[in-house]
């Protein structure tokens, strides 16, 4: 027998009333403390918690990883510590031997090292604080500031960063032989106090870690674009020009290329001391070895002390960014 409409609207009613019910008891069960979403909740409260740990397959990977890196290293002052004849033997020495010092003292003498380290010092470290400032300034106004054509002027400084340095050799040697500038430093240090990675990299580093809204708060307590600079875009920036400083100083020690062409062996870097040493009819390579781990040394220390606060700059402007 059919049911009647009034039948069929009895039923409906009931199953609407009791829809929000069943969908209550459900609500109140899942808010439970030990229902299905409150043991998922702890779940991944616990899991946020707990400290990853690595396995093996990670510490194998490192360990290789390291190996590599440090091989270079290694096998130069191995090879600084044998003499010419056993560094031609087949299969090479794996061990250290006892000639390293007396072929440090050789290539000390020979390449004029202490000279050369001094000159290394002093154009790197021009070249990095030069580099740091003027990136930062120029990073700044690309990052904050607004003025006409500032996008297609980025756009010639990174531009500049696919022109190939040989290509700009023979004028720029023009230049410093007009300027009598042959064989002195500021002939290594002038072409290399700015590049268009610093300013890139400052830009792209202040754009996210700058607030607009600090930069015009300072400008209503009356501070004017000098003292922004210091004491505003300087402090948030710091992170950054520590890495670039350390960047640049390292490219700029081991830079071979240009000083080779400006300098002599008369007031030389270490890059160019190190060719003298290759001179010869039968080259020793335990010296040029020698002179190679006397021109890294400074690099090492300066990295085991300053490694810490390079680092802990690196993680806190992540932190910040």
């Amino acid at each position: 027998m059919l049911p009647t409409t009034a039948q069929r609207r009895t039923r409906t009613a009931a199953a609407t009333a009791t829809a929000p019910a069943a969908g209550s008891a459900a609500g109140q069960g899942a808010r439970e403390p030990g229902g299905p979403a409150s043991r998922r909740a702890t779940r991944r409260a616990g899991s946020a918690g707990r400290h990853l740990h690595a396995g093996r397959i990670t510490y194998g990977i490192l360990l290789l990883f390291t190996a590599g890196s440090l091989f270079p290293l290694i096998w130069t002052a191995i090879a600084a510590s044998r003499d010419n004849q056993r560094l031609a033997e087949t299969p090479p020495p794996f061990w250290f031997g006892g000639n390293l010092f007396a072929n440090m003292t050789t290539a000390w003498q020979d390449a004029n090292m202490g000279k050369a380290l001094l000159n290394t010092t002093f154009v790197a470290g021009s070249i990095a604080l030069s580099t740091v400032l003027f990136a930062t300034l120029a990073g700044y106004a690309f990052a904050k500031l607004r003025f006409r054509a500032k996008n297609a002027l980025l756009m010639m400084v990174i531009g500049t960063m696919m022109v190939p340095p040989q290509l700009s050799v023979v004028p720029l040697f023009m230049a410093i032989a007009e300027l009598e500038w042959t064989n002195q430093l500021q002939a290594v240090i002038l072409p290399m106090m700015v590049n268009a990675f610093g300013v890139f990299f400052m830009r792209q580093y202040l754009v996210n870690a700058l607030p607009t809204e600090l930069i015009e708060a300072a400008r209503v307590d009356g501070a004017h674009s000098l003292r922004i600079v210091w004491h505003v875009v300087f402090p948030v920036a710091r992170p950054a020009m520590a890495v670039l400083g350390m960047l640049t100083f390292v490219l700029a020690w081991n830079e071979f290329f240009w000083p080779i062409i400006a300098l002599t062996q008369d007031n030389p870097t270490v890059q160019v001391a190190l060719t003298g040493l290759g001179r010869g009819y039968i080259p020793d390579e335990s010296v040029i070895m020698a002179g190679a781990l006397l021109g890294t040394l400074p690099l090492l220390v300066a990295f085991a002390l300053f490694g810490k606060q390079i680092v802990g700059g690196v993680m806190q402007g992540a932190v910040k960014g």
